[in-house]
């Protein structure tokens, strides 16, 4: 006999990022980009509202999404910096997930478009983005040390 695997939100949870997730969330960076984030820059993004884990039943960090709004030109736009979901976890939902959540938080921040750096090369992550509504705007040659930048934006209104 066998079973079905559960759906995403059967398994994760998501909420704001603590301090105890730093561990996992710096990991997860680690084993996603070849360019990581250091555990302060994390640690800056504490207590802010679009620092948030998708967490399984276990209690494991199984991805984190980290986003905020400024304001730019008169208008409030969130910038989506940084998301990645532990490789074994990958393709089960828990991106979507977070992108769905923070996409209506930024919105619940005031947010009326909201923008994300995608590597040229990751057609895994355009794909997703694409599927949110989010559309290339801009290449930015040399953005990561090895690679171009493809600007994606989204707008809410």
């Amino acid at each position: 006999m066998t079973t079905s695997a559960p759906t995403p939100d059967e398994e994760c949870s998501i909420r704001p990022a603590e301090r105890a997730d730093l561990l996992a969330v710096v990991r997860i960076e680690r084993e996603s980009f070849p360019q990581p984030w250091p555990y302060d820059a994390f640690e800056r993004f504490l207590d802010e509202p679009g620092f948030l884990v998708a967490v399984d039943s276990l209690g494991v960090v199984a991805g984190y999404v980290v986003a905020d709004v400024n304001r730019q030109y008169g208008r409030n736009r969130g910038h989506v910096k940084d998301i990645a979901v532990r490789p074994e976890r990958r393709g089960s939902g828990v991106g979507s997930a977070l992108l769905s959540r923070i996409v209506a938080v930024l919105l619940s921040h005031g947010a009326d478009s909201i923008k994300l750096e995608v590597r040229e090369s990751n057609d895994e992550a355009k794909r997703l983005y694409r599927r949110f509504g989010f559309e290339p705007l801009r290449r930015v040659p040399g953005y990561y040390d090895d690679e171009d930048a493809i600007v994606m934006v989204r707008k809410l209104e």
